[in-house]
């Protein structure tokens, strides 16, 4: 029978052997991996670009580089938000399964909530990469395609906000036979200045409204009162396709950071359940909830 003395050095000595044993497995193990974190970020990167590209050919990108895009129906674009919505939940979610199953699996003594909680971060590290990654992919792209779409000035005068209400542009400068001496392409350039800062919240001002009529009549050879009709239809026409722009800019933004958002929370969950898959171990009611 054990005294109570050789009964505590005992429990002291497990106790410093258990210590020992919890610090090997911390020096073994590294708190970070980049190898799976990598691994899923590419998976998630990868299937988010054809889940993005596929949707787009379906109808359901949330960005276009035609200016009637933004004459879309609020269902078509509630729609595709939602899919960016769902392409983001599956991808990240992928990424971060493949990222927490890929980690080397911790000693069985180590407490199951650090062991969750660092599969987690696998998950949102390669979230974060796969949204980098995929944010410069789809940036090069539509910088690209807007290239090709706008093509390049025709003048140096030319405003960045033309192709915007170019169609607004082409009918108020409309006509059978213009002056020798207009130059559209500078007069083009002036009058998509003044009516984008007719958009704003000021207006246009009287001085600038009877400018661009006398532009509008000097080089269509237009009456003075069908420049007028001219000019106040363009008003009108080129504050609403601002309007509808900026409305599309908006929407696009709010779905970008939702799906965002809503992308590590899925990488967090995913790389937590790739890793209880890994250790095999049943997650708790409250988690499957």
């Amino acid at each position: 029978m054990l005294t109570p003395g050789e009964a505590a050095r005992r429990v002291e000595a497990a106790r410093l052997t258990d210590e020992i044993v919890v610090e090997s497995v911390e020096i073994r193990t590294p708190f970070l991996q980049w190898g799976p974190i990598i691994a899923g970020a590419l998976v998630a990167a990868a299937l988010s670009l054809v889940l993005i590209t596929f949707g787009s050919a379906i109808g359901f990108g949330v960005l276009s580089s035609s200016p009637t895009w933004r004459d879309a129906s609020p269902a078509l674009t509630v729609a595709s938000g939602s899919y960016l919505l769902l392409t983001a939940l599956v991808s990240f979610g992928l990424g971060g399964y493949v990222a927490g199953r890929l980690r080397e699996r911790w000693h069985p003594t180590a407490h199951s909530n650090v062991v969750e909680f660092r599969d987690g971060v696998h998950g949102v590290l390669s979230w974060a990469i796969a949204a980098v990654v995929s944010g410069l992919v789809i940036a090069a792209s539509v910088a690209g395609v807007a290239s090709k779409v706008v093509g390049p000035a025709t003048s140096p005068s030319a405003t960045t906000g033309e192709p915007l209400i170019a169609y607004e542009l082409d009918r108020l400068f409309r006509g059978d036979r213009h002056p020798p001496q207009a130059d559209l392409n500078y007069s083009r350039a002036e009058a998509g200045r003044i009516l984008l800062a007719a958009s704003g919240r000021q207006g246009i001002t009287p001085e600038d409204r009877a400018y661009l009529v006398r532009i509008v009549a000097a080089d269509t050879g237009a009456a003075p009162p069908d420049a007028e009709r001219r000019v106040d239809t363009a008003i009108t026409a080129a504050t609403t396709a601002v309007h509808k722009a900026r409305r599309s800019a908006v929407i696009l933004g709010f779905c970008t950071a939702a799906s965002l958002l809503a992308g590590a929370v899925a990488a967090w969950y995913g790389a937590c359940s790739g890793g209880r898959h890994r250790d095999e171990v049943a997650p708790p009611l409250s988690w499957r909830w």
